[in-house]
């Protein structure tokens, strides 16, 4: 137990990032319960756009992703804030590397829009420290559509294929380039942390080992 005791002395500040389904959630969930730190949920169920988003990407991708980047510098904040642990489901840096710039390459956010939120973004993470660790969950694409497809929330099932596949694509490249703080990815596609003990204890000792000293 002693390498897992290190993960309580402290204030650590840890971020999960991933692509839809993989699992970030329920990590994010298992993690703080494991440890007693605070959780950070990405909002899906109350988020206003998010509906009409996967029913008309181009008439709302803007509209979504000032709405992600402004709850997410806000909960950004309260961590900063925060005098306990903190592990959060999916980084503000997502929103601008992945989310903004797939669906401008796609057509489906205007150059201005496009150019604006990516200066709106910049002022406001000017403001905040980033995480102690990143931890990336990397999936395959087929394990990525099943577990979409399991958890069964209906404005999903419109989602495209070719879609997922352009951000694992992307998340790919912004973890290669990631050098705001420390880094670890997880490969997820032989890995059942939510219903496997002993796959749960392989991603928190590697938490351990890469978290910094306090």
């Amino acid at each position: 137990m002693a390498v897992f005791f290190c993960m309580r002395e402290g204030k650590y500040f840890v971020s999960v990032a991933g692509n839809i389904g993989s699992g970030k959630s329920s990590l994010t969930g298992i993690i703080s319960e494991e440890f007693g730190w605070k959780p950070y949920f990405e909002k899906v169920d109350s988020n206003p756009y998010l509906k009409d988003f996967y029913a008309d990407m181009a008439r709302w991708s803007f509209n979504l992703q000032v709405y992600f980047l402004s709850h997410r510098f806000s909960i950004h904040r309260k961590i900063l804030k925060s005098r306990t642990s903190v592990i959060q489901d999916r980084s503000i840096y997502e929103d601008v590397e992945i989310f903004a710039e797939n669906l401008y390459r796609m057509g489906r956010m205007k150059k201005r829009d496009y150019d604006n939120y990516r200066k709106l973004f910049t002022e406001m993470t000017s403001f905040l420290k980033p995480p102690d660790l990143l931890i990336y969950l990397r999936a395959g694409l087929p394990k990525l559509m099943k577990q979409i497809q399991l958890r069964g929330r209906d404005f999903e099932k419109s989602i495209e294929r070719d879609y997922i596949k352009r951000l694992n694509n992307s998340y790919d490249d912004w973890v290669r380039r990631y050098s705001s703080g420390r880094k670890l990815i997880i490969e997820t596609d032989k890995l059942d942390f939510v219903n496997s003990r002993k796959d749960l204890n392989k991603i928190i000792d590697l938490m351990s080992k890469n978290l910094p000293s306090k």
